[in-house]
């Protein structure tokens, strides 16, 4: 019997050169397991040898896993590129939409910030996702000073938001009606890499907007030129205190909060407020109580008013404010939410007595199309990157995007994001003609109908989108240090903040009976006014019937249902909502088809959207969803064995 290495050492015929593997001849070499190389006699000379070759066999071969090597395989990065030049979609919309002079302005600056975001922004993105705000409550020696930390990324996007207007844009009004429209496209481009800095943005912008509406003078003079400012030394930007311990959109009564008069006309809050965002803002917006002399204050929405405060004083001390903590979220933990006490905060009322309520209203308008922005934005990113990842990842023998069964589903990916892509820019136009003083009187109630209805389904969309599209990266879209499990903790808030999905659709029908139908109206017009021309296009008919035969239903409907009262409206009020979105976004894409320049895709998605239940209130309603009998069985079939029921089946 020999050893291993002495056999070797007899084999000088043999040559890295060679076609021979030494794995195979170890294989037919009888095993010696009691015989160690070391009891073999070899000279120095053919020790030295022997080591030279066996190092040599391992490099020619290379022998996976040797040692510290772990193996030839990684799985490609995919990487974002200009998100403006990708987006052949947004483009086709602002040269189909935009006056050519506009469009040429608009396109540069555009192009120029697409670049910016893939070079600068997206990394600070990253930095404040993993470097989240902490709370310091007292300094070295004891002050107390609650103090927020947040990363240098953090402070840097604050700049960057001024430096590129991203609130002053819509204020300036370069474009007049287009400027809103700009300003959501660059939006919609810097959100997915912002760090959740939309969160602040959208409070300012919102808070722009009430000032605005409510009179630009004294104090809030001073406030608007801040929150409005290109010069990040200027610039604000503002909190939303809302929310109290009683939680929830129900503010009428759940704010505790109380404001007291005085001598030189300015208020001074108290207050606990248990969800206050983007905490480290430089101002808030907040609702209170006035008291009387004797303490009283009156209860119900009419005994809110509207205050403005700044956080810190001249000196940096907060302004009678005590941070109590810092929340613990799913997602959204870029952003600095915190607990808060107001201990006699100096204010501002800027409504009048009674009006806070009326007064938020226009805040909630653009606070609702900042959540739409930020939920179609989020389906974008997450298709781009898949789409990229599907040219570069190799499974089953080829690409990814050669498997018919995984473009099928990203197609359907697109459609829906598509779809939210135009309501979210037919919105922001709107918005545009309303700020203009240009919006006739069916824009203004498209807008208040259509705000809430996006608002809900896109978040929902957002939430099914990135979950599938995660999906597309196998278990790397699972993974924390890949960076994109993020995006689907972040989309949860979506379909939370500023109202759930519910109460946004009991929003619905209230702003249908206020109107007293006039809002249904504008809608049934807006969408056959957008199906005019694609009527005549043969490719596009088929689609046409099947929105006209939706609205058709939703007419029947809405003419059943209301005669039966106000539960069945309400148990129809979350479907109600989808059928507008549906109806609409399909009339959106169907105009977008129709235009000359419309690509063969675009008649594809339009086909594509419209061959869903484009009503499913009419089908919930005919199997008999929203009858009495329903309404019970539901809270039945939610409580059954639960104490709450007891003794009542």
């Amino acid at each position: 019997m020999f050893c291993r290495v002495r056999l070797v050492s007899h084999l000088p015929t043999w040559s890295p050169g060679t076609n021979h593997k030494l794995w195979k001849l170890r294989c037919l070499l009888p095993r010696c397991p009691k015989l160690s190389c070391r009891g073999a006699k070899m000279s120095a000379g053919q020790s030295q040898k022997a080591e030279t070759w066996d190092k040599g066999t391992l490099q020619e071969l290379k022998v996976p896993f040797a040692r510290t090597e772990i193996g030839t395989f990684f799985q490609e990065q995919p990487r974002i590129g200009n998100q403006y030049l990708e987006d052949a979609f947004l483009q086709r919309y602002l040269k189909t939409h935009l006056p050519s002079q506009v469009l040429e302005k608009v396109s540069l600056d555009l192009e120029r910030f697409g670049a910016r975001v893939t070079a600068e922004i997206d990394s600070l993105g990253r930095e404040c996702e993993l470097n989240p705000p902490a709370l310091q409550h007292y300094d070295a020696w004891g002050r107390r000073v609650d103090h927020i930390v947040t990363c240098p990324a953090w402070k840097r996007m604050k700049e960057i938001a001024a430096e590129e207007g991203l609130i002053a844009e819509a204020y300036e009004r370069r474009y007049s009606i287009w400027s809103r429209v700009q300003q959501v496209a660059k939006l919609y481009l810097y959100a997915p890499s912002a760090g959740l800095f939309t969160c602040p943005l959208a409070m300012t912008d919102g808070a722009a907007k009430v000032i605005e509406s409510l009179g630009i003078s004294g104090p809030l003079a001073k406030a608007f030129g801040h929150l409005t400012s290109r010069d990040p030394k200027k610039f604000w930007t503002s909190g939303q205190w809302m929310t109290e311990r009683k939680g929830g959109s129900d503010v009428a009564s759940g704010t505790e909060s109380v404001a007291r008069e005085q001598p030189d006309g300015t208020y001074c809050l108290y207050g606990f407020k248990w969800f206050t965002s983007a905490t480290d803002s430089d101002m808030t917006l907040t609702l209170a109580r006035i008291m009387d002399a004797q303490g009283h204050v009156e209860q119900g929405s009419k005994g809110l008013s509207l205050f403005f405060l700044e956080v810190r004083d001249k000196e940096g001390k907060l302004n009678g404010i005590e941070v109590q903590r810092l929340k613990e979220k799913l997602g959204t933990r870029q952003v600095p939410t915190a607990e808060l006490l107001m201990d006699g905060s100096k204010a501002q009322r800027i409504s009048a007595e009674g009006r806070g309520v009326a007064s938020i209203a226009n805040m909630l308008t653009i606070t609702r199309i900042h959540n739409v922005i930020s939920a179609v934005a989020a389906m974008r990113r997450v298709i781009n990157l898949a789409r990229e990842y599907a040219g570069k990842r190799v499974v089953f023998g080829k690409l990814i995007k050669d498997h018919p069964l995984h473009m099928q589903t990203m197609a359907r990916l697109e459609v829906e994001t598509r779809g939210a892509f135009l309501m979210l820019m037919e919105i922001a136009k709107l918005l545009g003609l309303e700020e203009t003083k240009m919006a006739s009187e069916q824009d203004l109630h498209l807008l208040r109908l259509l705000t809430p209805v996006a608002k809900l389904y896109t978040g929902k969309q957002a939430i099914a989108v990135i979950s599938e599209g995660l999906e597309c990266f196998g278990g790397q879209g699972y993974m924390e240090d890949t960076g994109l499990p993020v995006a689907l903790r972040d989309a949860q808030v979506l379909t939370i903040w500023e109202g759930t999905t519910n109460i946004l659709s009991l929003d619905v029908l209230r702003s249908l009976a206020k109107s007293q139908g006039q809002v249904l109206a504008a809608f049934c017009s807006g969408v056959q006014g957008k199906l005019a021309l694609a009527s005549s296009i043969s490719e596009l008919e088929s689609s046409v019937q099947l929105l006209q035969d939706a609205l058709h239903r939703l007419g029947q409907f809405t003419q059943r249902v209301g005669s039966k009262g106000a539960v069945a409206m309400e148990l129809a009020a979350r479907d109600f909502a989808y059928t507008l979105a549906r109806i609409y976004t399909g009339a959106l894409l169907l105009e977008h088809a129709a235009q000359p320049d419309a690509s063969s895709t675009d008649t594809y998605a339009a086909q594509r959207w419209c061959k869903q239940d484009l009503c499913p209130v009419d089908s919930e309603e005919k199997a008999g969803c929203y009858d009495d009998k329903a309404a019970s069985m539901d809270t039945y079939l939610v409580y059954e064995g639960n104490p709450v029921l007891k003794g009542k089946l």
